[in-house]
């Protein structure tokens, strides 16, 4: 019997362990199979959870809605749907991307006479600022904020609050903090 050891039969001893080392390769491939299957659903899901924060304005909504009560509440009115001093502006940032609202935001522009913004040089601004001077009306253009620090800071800010009004994803009321 010895001799059959020798020359490459295996005792029973001997394949009863081979059969449960292989078992146990088969054992650990299925679970880092299956672990791995784990893994890139957790991958999936932060990928998903990532793309719903890119997609969203930067900046704070809370931090927005502050500096939006204190420079733009008294013309807008407290949730942005306009007064007799200034129009609604949820329809109009609505569709307006980050860039636009900076630029319209931080330059004088008249809402009231879309794409005329007061240091353009066309004709469109010549004959808006004769209808100002004839009516001595003032109060229908916005101002420029880019000369206050508040605004200029918060300014990714606000508009994250105002796209989010725009969307309908926060209240008028105060947003959490």
């Amino acid at each position: 019997m010895v001799d059959t050891l020798k020359g490459g039969l295996k005792s029973p001893l001997q394949r009863m362990a081979a059969v449960q080392r292989s078992g146990l390769f088969a054992a650990g491939l299925a679970s880092a199979m299956l672990m791995s299957g784990c893994a890139l659903e957790v991958q999936n899901t932060l990928a998903a959870k990532e793309l719903k924060h890119e997609s969203n304005p930067q900046g704070s909504t809370y931090a927005g809605w502050r500096v939006f009560q204190d420079k733009c509440a008294a013309c807008h009115g407290l949730a942005a749907m306009g007064t007799a001093g200034g129009p609604d502006l949820l329809p109009r940032v609505r569709d307006m991307g980050p860039r636009q609202f900076v630029s319209l935001v931080l330059k004088r522009y008249d809402w009231s006479h879309a794409g005329v913004q007061a240091n353009s040089d066309t004709g469109a601004r010549e004959a808006l600022i004769d209808e100002i001077v004839q009516r001595k009306n003032y109060g229908f253009s916005m101002p420029a904020w880019e000369g206050q620090p508040r605004v200029n800071a918060h300014i990714a800010d606000l508009y994250a609050y105002l796209s989010a009004r725009a969307q309908g994803t926060q209240g008028p009321g105060q947003p959490a903090p």
